[in-house]
């Protein structure tokens, strides 16, 4: 299987597969109360056959080309997730997400895993439109949408009820001719 290096710090992107299910619990229980503040993983995988049946959710995504799961690796202990929660083939448009335990945090991996999730989306799939969903108290999550070149197109206001409390969606995306300008201009910045 793959492991992409995400830069000289031992961080790698690769698949997350059914048989990770013992590193996925590990990991969730790790940061549960991290990760659940804004997302609701957390409440799914709460021990090993409901990471198996989640992992597997994900397994059918891949191999009906709706979706996609990738972990985040640091120093081979799996510390986050991203992921293509909607992928539309032919309508050109996807929905990427991530999440990360409390270790992982502030060390730009989500940054550096996206952008090579969004060469793949937009440069070998042929996608035009990349979305990201994110809660309006999710700053760190917003922070990433902004590095990555993402537009703020609106809000959602209290769509979401999370364990008890409507929360408001902010809705960011990318286009392929905007990434390709993104892209350029971190290569030039990194010279």
């Amino acid at each position: 299987m793959y492991a992409i290096s995400l830069g000289d710090d031992g961080a790698e992107l690769r698949p997350l597969e059914v048989w990770h299910a013992e590193d996925l619990i590990a990991h969730i229980d790790r940061g549960r109360d991290f990760i659940g503040r804004h997302v609701g993983l957390p409440d799914v995988v709460t021990d090993l056959d409901s990471a198996r049946t989640y992992l597997r959710s994900y397994a059918e995504k891949r191999a009906a080309d709706a979706g996609s799961l990738h972990g985040v690796w640091l120093d081979g202990k799996l510390v986050g997730g991203l992921l293509f929660r909607v992928w539309d083939t032919p309508g050109g448009v996807c929905e990427a997400g991530c999440w990360l335990e409390p270790s992982a945090a502030g060390r730009g991996l989500v940054t550096r895993g996206m952008r090579v999730l969004l060469d793949w989306a937009f440069d070998e799939r042929g996608m035009h439109r990349v979305e990201w969903h994110v809660s309006s108290a999710n700053e760190p999550s917003i922070n990433v949408a902004r590095r990555l070149g993402m537009t703020r197109e609106g809000v959602l206001r209290e769509n979401y009820p999370y364990r008890g409390v409507r929360t408001s969606t902010e809705i960011w995306s990318v286009l392929a001719p905007e990434w390709r300008t993104v892209r350029a201009r971190a290569a030039h910045d990194d010279h």
